[in-house]
């Protein structure tokens, strides 16, 4: 199976130019927990992520304010992502290897065109068993974490 058939489609989209406060309503208007950042919104060509956990650990507890702070500021850079037809079983292997819950997915021009998330993969085993796909997800890791992690 390939991810285009399971990713969510058009995700939301952030700018750098956003402050964090943007970025955190946009994340409660479409459900998630991550969203690209991209250089602009025409070209949509993927410059980071935001993720929850970077408006926590890189902002609320250092007491950034969260309307003057930028996304750039405290978003990821170094992104694994995947395209529309990689497999399903690619995008586990990296959720598993760099235990990560959500895989942007760009086109051949680097432009966004989805998400891939752990619970679109859990949708797609018999009867939604996911467990050990989350468990490898959710070990903590002796190595040092890819830097949307950190």
């Amino acid at each position: 199976m390939e991810v285009r058939e399971i990713m969510t489609s058009d995700p939301g989209l952030c700018r750098l130019d956003q402050s964090i406060r943007e970025a955190a309503e946009m994340m409660v208007e479409c459900n998630c927990g991550a969203i690209p950042v991209v250089e602009n919104l025409e070209n949509k060509r993927m410059v980071g992520i935001i993720t929850d956990r970077d408006l926590a650990v890189r902002a609320v507890a250092l007491g950034m304010d969260p309307n003057t702070t930028r996304v750039a500021t405290c978003m990821s850079v170094d992104i694994t992502h995947v395209r529309p037809s990689s497999t399903v079983e690619e995008v586990e292997r990296i959720m598993e290897n760099l235990q990560v819950r959500r895989v942007p997915v760009v086109d051949e021009n680097d432009v966004v065109c989805g998400m891939v998330s752990l619970a679109d993969i859990a949708l797609t085993r018999p009867n939604g068993n996911a467990a050990q796909l989350v468990q490898e997800v959710s070990k903590p890791s002796q190595e040092a974490q890819p830097a949307y992690l950190s």
